[in-house]
């Protein structure tokens, strides 16, 4: 999903307004989704292959009954090679099959646990903000407002002064206001809400002083 060039002007307008009354910088980035998830299609096609098995195992009149639908019936009672070798085709072919299914991506991050989702939004966020916004700032007070897409989730994370006097509780309000456009389709809206929240935060902890000088740009980064 890009966002229009409203959009981007909307946001770089709610971010220098967010920082005009204190010395913080905020840093807006959307990004499609955080990560491809493949090794959860591997870990899905891996259970199935493993549960194909197990039920073979434990109903072996179900691999009998494959092999009659397969072979055809009236053949003389197969032996166990036989049946393990038929087990072990069906195995992969449910594998291989389960496989091909999730490479279809909405299906693939509906099958991820929310879990695995937040924690790779969050390492995604921090490496985003290491990368483009850490110690980027005189006095430690960068911001970065992280929304990903894919996984409709979004991470605040601040630096070194901010973190100091403040607490992840703290960035509730923000995130909720985010989180509510974006359900109803208007990311662009939801981090112009959540960039007010952030800003009325840095301007109560730090107010604009005369030295300060704008840092990093006030515009949207798509990812």
């Amino acid at each position: 999903m890009h966002l229009s060039h409203e959009d981007h002007a909307k946001v770089s307008a709610a971010i220098a307004a967010a920082e005009s009354s204190s010395d913080g910088e905020i840093v807006a980035v959307v990004s499609d989704c955080s990560d491809p998830y493949h090794d959860v299609a591997l870990h899905w096609a891996v259970l199935v292959l493993i549960a194909t098995i197990a039920i073979f195992a434990a109903a072996p009149q179900v691999l009998h009954f494959w092999r009659d639908t397969l072979l055809g019936g009236w053949r003389p009672e197969p032996g166990f090679g036989e049946l393990l070798t038929l087990a072990m085709i069906l195995a992969v072919a449910k594998y291989t099959a389960v496989l091909l299914i999730l490479r279809y991506k909405p299906l693939r991050l509906a099958l991820t646990p929310r879990a695995t989702k937040a924690r790779r939004v969050r390492r995604r966020a921090i490496a985003t903000f290491k990368a483009g916004a850490e110690r980027r700032t005189i006095g430690r007070t960068g911001i970065l407002i992280y929304l990903s897409m894919g996984e409709h989730r979004a991470e605040i994370v601040a630096d070194e002064a901010i973190t100091k006097v403040t607490s992840p509780e703290t960035w509730g309000e923000a995130m909720a206001a985010l989180l509510v456009e974006v359900k109803t389709g208007r990311p662009a809206d939801g981090i112009v809400a959540a960039g007010e929240k952030v800003g009325a935060v840095l301007a109560e902890h730090f107010p604009r002083s005369a030295e300060d000088t704008n840092e990093s740009p006030d515009k949207l980064i798509e990812l």
